[in-house]
């Protein structure tokens, strides 16, 4: 009996935490409301993370009252990571252990403007800053992702009409003018993969191949424990590799380029007449719980990147590919078929096997790799310690190049 009061004890104290984490700080009324518990268990709880230094409390109003704001405790200094996708932005905290204290995501409208979503950006970094009860003071800098090859040094876009409306903004110049701290740009799939390898899937691989699949394709690879970006920052740029010769036009101005095949709209166009009009999510909701017409044509898409990834595959020679994005949480109804067609296209290696398997990071990758990036640039993260990867996103949001 006493081991399962102290079971449900230790399930109550993790939801308490995971509830304060997802919304940044929370008083005991807003926490009691939030995770179904009863005041006492609350108070109790939080005196108990209070002692063990988990979490920190202070004074605030609320509804004209006087309450307690239960924060979670963080260590000296905090980290950005920004995350900002086709079709949302995703904003996180982290301290220097690597511990996530806040998190965040928006949906954007398709082509947003780049001065208005890095505005957007800023604003929710500042947000969750002061639910923390922190200030821009306690930020150490950030690191951002983009769906689209960048410049590291100024974050510009270097391959015209890839992310319309960004050519020629200076990322980082932008971002470190409104907030006066340091920052990072990088592809989102190199963050990707630099977060699988640090503290995902990729763990204990020196070669690896991420492959992001969402509103559109791309590739982070890693050679000997580093990211490969190439000249000008276009390695891994999957999504522009031709795959029909007479297909579409493409938004780089190529024709038949892979994300003209898999990407959105390709994606939904061919479900519109027997389903409706249909979201990149929605689709991976209906594959998931077994709609045969979805599931379709997720396994067509994971087939066509399978043979564009075993391509790759033949050029680098990786220990492993790693599959993210919004899509691949269909789990082997999108990887199994990439799986088939790199095993029919990549000779097998006698010595060693190529491993094919879902990330682990979900659709957080991206964020994930871009504090990892931040947090490694101050050389104050402390050394090991892993990030909490538990999803506490406030509004889940597509992902992928």
């Amino acid at each position: 009996m006493s081991g399962s009061q102290s079971s449900l004890r230790g399930a109550n104290r993790a939801l308490v935490v995971e509830t304060v984490k997802r919304y940044g700080g929370l008083t005991q009324v807003e926490l009691t409301a939030a995770t179904g518990l009863s005041p006492a268990t609350v108070s109790s709880i939080v005196k108990e993370l209070l002692a063990a230094g988990a979490v920190d409390t202070r004074s605030t109003i609320r509804s004209g009252r006087r309450a307690q704001l239960v924060t979670i405790a963080r260590r000296t200094g905090l980290a950005a990571g920004v995350d900002v996708g086709r079709r949302h932005l995703r904003v996180a905290l982290a301290d220097v252990t690597r511990e996530i204290v806040a998190e965040q995501s928006l949906p954007l409208p398709a082509e947003h403007r780049a001065d208005t979503t890095l505005d957007r950006a800023a604003l929710l970094v500042v947000d969750l800053l002061e639910r923390l009860g922190a200030s821009l003071d306690d930020l150490l800098g950030l690191g951002v992702g983009l769906p689209a090859p960048v410049e590291p040094g100024t974050g510009l876009v270097t391959v015209r009409g890839v992310l319309r409306g960004w050519d020629e903004v200076p990322v980082v110049h932008v971002l470190a003018k409104r907030l006066a701290k340091p920052v990072l740009v990088d592809n989102e799939a190199n963050l990707g993969a630099l977060a699988e390898s640090r503290f995902g899937a990729a763990r204990g691989y020196q070669d690896v191949v991420y492959v992001s699949v969402g509103a559109g394709t791309g590739a982070g690879i890693v050679l000997s424990g580093h990211l490969h970006r190439g000249f000008g920052g276009t390695a891994g740029e999957i999504g522009h590799v031709q795959v029909d010769p007479q297909g579409r036009i493409c938004r780089c101005g190529s024709r038949g380029c892979l994300d003209t095949v898999v990407g959105y709209p390709a994606l939904v166009e061919p479900l519109t007449e027997t389903h409706g009009a249909l979201t990149i999510r929605d689709v991976v909701q209906r594959a998931v719980e077994g709609d045969p017409g979805c599931r379709q044509v997720v396994a067509d898409a994971g087939a066509v990147i399978g043979g564009v990834v075993a391509g790759m595959a033949m050029v680098v020679n990786p220990q492993c590919i790693v599959v993210g994005g919004e899509l691949a949480q269909t789990g082997d109804v999108l990887v199994q078929p990439m799986r088939e067609a790199i095993a029919r296209r990549v000779p097998l290696n006698q010595v060693a096997t190529l491993d094919v398997v879902p990330g682990e990071l979900g659709v957080r990758a991206s964020v994930l790799g871009a504090l990892a990036m931040a947090l490694e640039a101050t050389d104050q993260a402390a050394v090991g310690g892993a990030p909490d990867i538990a999803d506490h996103s406030d509004t889940p949001a597509g992902g992928g190049s």
